[in-house]
């Protein structure tokens, strides 16, 4: 709706209560817009929606592929859509990625907690809320300097400003965007997952992501002793979470399934099997097992039929089962091509380096069997980006027999090598990685998990050598204060960035000309005015 059809839509429902004295239908209007969403769901249902246009167009185009990075805070996903919006004009296929690991290390009661789903499960839905808070305050606060340049350009009389600003009410693009959010591996069983999955979804999450995991054994995807569910578990999960979203009204949820399965070399479980070379008994095929030629020697144990011979799947002192060493790529295709049929949009595959090559092996392979396959991929901190890309043109370098011997493979990390050629084609590998697995490897979102966790790390780090200093208050002001100005950060407005001048305009719609105002001549913040 126009923002002039607002205005008299509302206009009507005030003509129609004789006693509302002093309601203002434009000002209703300005209110209306500045509230879009009403609740998460709406949010949900809004986003779901532009992750599946989204999705198809990549189908077209793969070089339509997405975005996004992680956030732990409301206000660092604001920021964010705010620099996304001023630097290229449009959110279009950026999103917000919620990153379970930022919610335990920083938003966690207990205190900072590993990556093992030992934090609050209420939590996750609350940062999705305080996100979507956040987005929504970006739109109130953009829409309210619009309002107020309309104001002054009805006061000056300039018929084209007005028209100009009224395009741009009317045209007015969100900060809401799509967030993918993390749902570790459900926080308990197939309801323990649909309940939280609920909570999510009703806080404005369009896209959860689930992981193969144990619930109970948890782990970061790129530590050790990862421990995965057999088939079944897994596909009662996105069930849980497919029904979630149905019974809500969001028929378009999109479900992320995660395998961990190429750095999880255990399961805590057998399989159920019915019958040869169903799912279960697939499953079962990669545990690493020893032939039983004597029953009597299998005391205690659980035995297995492969081939009409009596295995013992081997078991740790844990009393988790191993499986047999280099199956991990094999079992990451199975996962993802069973999750696919079960329900599953979108894959994501956590690999252990950002190799291209690896990652489409993989994805060819699921490709034979749902040629419209795509993932979501972890562009991960964990990786040591500058090492790996090095190495990788090393070795590639080297199989075309060039001369390598200004280099040693085992110290490329150096900072001798940073001007380097073999350094230059490396960052040129790693600045065009997310269009050229896009093309290849099948990567429709690309996401960074933790990187406002390492940008907030290092910012205070600079911050507090300069200002602890010598340097002394310089160190905020030239390096903090001035570069906002400079580069015309919103928030060294930071008032004006947390809500102040809507609330005059609200005492204004509230109380007329009685409104005590905090935008006065003496608000020091006057002095950014230029």
């Amino acid at each position: 709706m126009s923002y002039q059809n607002e205005i008299t839509a509302a206009g009507q429902i005030i003509a129609g209560n004789a006693n509302w004295n002093g309601i203002d239908a434009e000002s209703v209007a300005r209110m209306r817009l500045q509230n879009r969403f009403k609740t998460g769901l709406d949010i949900a249902r809004y986003t779901a929606g532009i992750m599946r246009r989204d999705m198809a167009a990549y189908d077209a185009n793969p070089a339509d592929y997405t975005q996004s990075l992680g956030c732990w805070h409301g206000f660092i996903g604001q920021q964010k859509l705010i620099a996304i919006k001023k630097h290229f004009g449009t959110t279009k296929r950026r999103y917000l990625y919620l990153s379970g690991w930022m919610i335990a290390a920083l938003r966690s009661e207990f205190g900072p907690l590993p990556d093992q789903s030992m934090h609050e499960k209420t939590s996750v839905p609350a940062l999705i809320e305080e996100l979507y808070t956040f987005l929504r305050q970006a739109d109130s606060r953009e829409l309210n300097l619009l309002f107020r340049e309309l104001d002054a350009a009805r006061k000056a009389g300039n018929q084209v400003e007005i028209q100009r600003l009224t395009n741009a009410i009317d045209n007015y693009e969100t900060h809401v965007v799509p967030i993918i959010a993390d749902i570790d591996a459900g926080f308990g069983n197939a309801e323990a997952t649909y309940l939280l999955a609920k909570k999510m979804i009703e806080a404005g999450a369009c896209a959860l992501q689930i992981e193969n995991q144990v619930s109970d054994e948890k782990q970061c995807g790129h530590q050790d002793g990862k421990v995965t569910v057999p088939h079944e578990d897994f596909i009662a999960k996105i069930r849980a979470i497919r029904y979630a979203f149905l019974e809500l009204g969001v028929d378009d949820g999109i479900i992320v399934a995660r395998t961990d399965s190429l750095g999880a070399g255990l399961t805590k479980q057998i399989a159920f099997s019915k019958t040869p070379g169903d799912l279960g008994d697939q499953y079962n095929a990669f545990l690493d097992c020893e032939e039983i030629a004597d029953i009597a020697q299998a005391n205690g144990d659980v035995i297995i039929n492969r081939g009409g011979k009596l295995m013992r799947p081997k078991r740790l002192p844990s009393n988790l089962y191993q499986f047999r060493a280099g199956t991990g790529e094999d079992r990451c295709v199975l996962d993802c091509i069973t999750s696919l049929q079960n329900g599953a949009d979108l894959l994501w595959i956590e690999t252990e380096k950002p190799h291209i090559g690896q990652i489409a092996g993989m994805v060819d392979r699921i490709r034979e069997v749902i040629p419209n396959a795509k993932l979501v991929y972890n562009n991960s901190p964990s990786f040591n980006w500058t090492l790996n890309f090095r190495q990788q043109v090393f070795d590639a370098w080297e199989k075309e027999g060039r001369d390598l011997s200004a280099y040693d493979r085992a110290k490329l990390m150096s900072a001798d090598y940073d001007t380097s050629e073999l350094a230059a084609e490396a960052d040129e590998r790693i600045r065009t990685f997310q269009r050229d697995a896009a093309a290849r490897a099948g990567i429709f979102h690309h996401l960074i998990t933790l990187p406002t966790y390492h940008t907030a790390a290092l910012s205070t780090d600079n911050l507090a050598k300069e200002y602890f200093g010598d340097a002394g208050m310089l160190g905020y002001v030239k390096n903090v204060q001035r570069q906002e100005i400079r580069q015309g950060i919103a928030c060294v407005k930071h008032q004006n960035m947390s809500g102040s001048d809507i609330g005059d305009d609200h005492k204004e719609y509230f109380a007329g000309e009685a409104a005590l105002k905090a935008g006065g001549v003496h608000n020091t913040m006057n002095q950014f005015a230029a």
